[in-house]
């Protein structure tokens, strides 16, 4: 009777399987061809540049992730009449599907990770740099320098870019003066004032109203200035007691820079071939160490 049971179960375990594959592998594929169709339906380089940078990424790993469901359940599906000898054969089969199914989703997700942002950074600079075509005339325009855009730019604008929370690409159609500006993230990361609306909120200064003891916690204040309206902002931190036994353990640190709460500010000053000199603030080392990683020299050679 048990053996009866099971068979049936087998069966009908079978039937339901197979349609979960097909089912499982549609919704993967009408998942991306959606955001596909999306993708192609947006009428300019910028909308699709931020279309691809904010969702590319996560729709190809959903994607992989429910091939690798159907993967699983597909393998749950072989060696039918080997199951049939025993239940024990089943749950090995299980197992083992288990394991290609999260083995097919660990690699896809590995390769999503650390291969493909190379391949959509390459798609990104195709879609930003692209010449654009003026909409009246049908004219390719130009992309202007650094030093040439800042014209077309108010005060709150460049106020973003100086903090690099914000980088504007200028278009211009030399023949009529049709202007067209794009707005792209930056290199830095800042919040977006309350007061102006500008991405010039800064972290200006950090300190430690209450120290943590081991049983209590303590409060660290943080203080955000704007850049452009100079507007202040703090907020309240809990300072935890592991923060502090890290600080005092006597542990090694690679950047000792970041944590000197002697330095407040890290200033860089960049002399050109033409004599121009540009002067940027940061308020560690790493973030200095990523715009000079980041930064185009060429551009301050023009």
């Amino acid at each position: 009777m048990n053996n009866e049971l099971y068979l049936d179960f087998l069966a009908k375990w079978q039937q339901i399987v197979y349609i979960l594959v097909f089912i499982t592998l549609g919704i993967g594929v009408l998942n991306y061809l959606f955001y596909k169709i999306s993708f192609m339906s947006k009428s300019t380089y910028k909308e699709k540049f931020d279309l691809a940078s904010e969702k590319e990424s996560k729709k190809l790993l959903s994607g992989h992730i429910f091939v690798a469901v159907a993967l699983f359940l597909f393998c749950n599906t072989l060696e039918y009449e080997t199951m049939k000898l025993d239940v024990l054969w089943f749950f090995i089969r299980l197992f083992v599907s288990l394991c290609i199914g999260v083995l097919y989703g660990y690699i896809a997700q590995l390769i999503i990770k650390f291969y493909y942002p190379g391949v959509l950074e390459k798609k990104l600079k195709r879609l930003r740099f692209t010449p654009r075509v003026n909409p009246e005339n049908g004219n390719k325009m130009k992309l202007l320098s650094e030093a040439e855009e800042d014209a077309y730019l108010d005060e709150g604008m460049q106020a973003e870019e100086n903090v690099f929370s914000v980088d504007y690409d200028v278009w211009i159609d030399e023949a009529t003066g049709y202007t067209k500006i794009e707005k792209y993230k930056g290199h830095l990361s800042a919040l977006e004032c309350d007061r102006c609306g500008f991405q010039t909120l800064r972290l200006q200064k950090e300190e430690i109203i209450k120290e943590a003891s081991d049983t209590e916690d303590g409060e660290l204040l943080k203080e955000f200035k704007c850049s452009y309206c100079n507007r202040i902002k703090r907020k309240n931190v809990v300072l935890t007691h592991r923060i502090k036994e890290n600080a005092e353990g006597g542990e090694l640190i690679d950047n000792p820079l970041d944590h000197d709460a002697r330095i407040s500010v890290i200033k860089i000053e960049i002399h050109g071939n033409n004599g121009e000199v540009k002067e940027y603030d940061f308020q560690n080392l790493n973030n200095a160490k990523n715009f000079l990683n980041e930064f185009n020299f060429e551009k301050l050679r023009d």
